[in-house]
């Protein structure tokens, strides 16, 4: 089997990448069977991101802080673990903005794409779903929509609901809403495609965040599921990411 092992900057993910090259060896990318990631799930997400056109799956051990998406460190038996790992199959969001200034930015999102208040003011967001506006005006620090895989991450820190991994739905979670009170958001078709517009932008200026990129003073941005995209994650058997999402309810 042929490995590629990338490595976060962390002291301790290029100690692991100097142990793990040593013993399997480490070819290019495009050479390779499979890819290692040693980091966090930060990592993990630019290592998917930069590595997408080679269509390889991505096995991640932890040396960062939190690591859901990564298994355990070890230096031993990895050819084993590898061949035995269950794969979890993601389709990320694509996220289309249109700025301030007439440009526009698209990015890919394998958690979430969130819009973000940029001052001190409130945002004001009109949200529509299918082309039907569901919401007039939304007044928040914020709005996300989450994939499954996702939805344990900043959603669920926003009070979002925590999805399987297997379903074909998308959380639409607010921010920190201030009106509608509370409001907490929607379960939408993984089918759907969201829209939001900015309302006020000049007095309330809002980013837009895909997987830690922001795309700043955006003005409306369209978020959709692409089913033809498709990023493959391995795990050890019994830590795959549906039990871990199940697991991270009843914690």
């Amino acid at each position: 089997m042929k490995i590629a092992f990338t490595a976060s900057r962390a002291e301790v993910a290029q100690t692991a990448l100097a142990v793990l090259s040593a013993r399997y060896g480490n070819v290019a990318p495009e050479e390779a069977d499979v890819i290692v990631a040693l980091g966090g799930d930060g990592f993990m997400l630019q290592t998917l991101h930069s590595t997408q056109a080679l269509g390889l799956p991505v096995y991640g051990m932890n040396r960062g802080t939190i690591g859901f998406l990564m298994n355990e460190y070890a230096a031993d038996d990895l050819v084993e673990r590898l061949n035995a790992a269950e794969e979890a199959v993601i389709n990320p969001l694509v996220m289309k903005a249109t700025h301030t200034d007439g440009r526009s930015s698209m990015a890919l999102a394998l958690n979430e794409v969130a819009l973000l208040r940029e001052g001190p003011q409130a945002a004001k967001l009109r949200i529509t779903v299918d082309g039907r506006v569901r919401m007039e005006e939304l007044v928040c620090d914020g709005a996300l929509v989450a994939t499954p895989a996702g939805s344990t991450a900043y959603n669920y820190s926003a009070h979002g609901p925590i999805l399987p991994i297997g379903a074909d739905v998308l959380a639409l979670t607010a921010v920190a809403a201030f009106r509608p009170r509370r409001w907490r958001g929607a379960l939408l078709p993984k089918t759907a495609t969201v829209r939001f517009d900015v309302l006020e932008p000049e007095k309330r200026p809002v980013m837009a965040d895909a997987d830690g990129i922001s795309h700043r003073d955006v003005v409306s941005v369209e978020i959709t599921s692409d089913p033809n995209i498709s990023h493959s994650i391995l795990f050890d058997p019994g830590h795959g990411l549906e039990e871990r999402l199940i697991s991270e309810q009843f914690t």
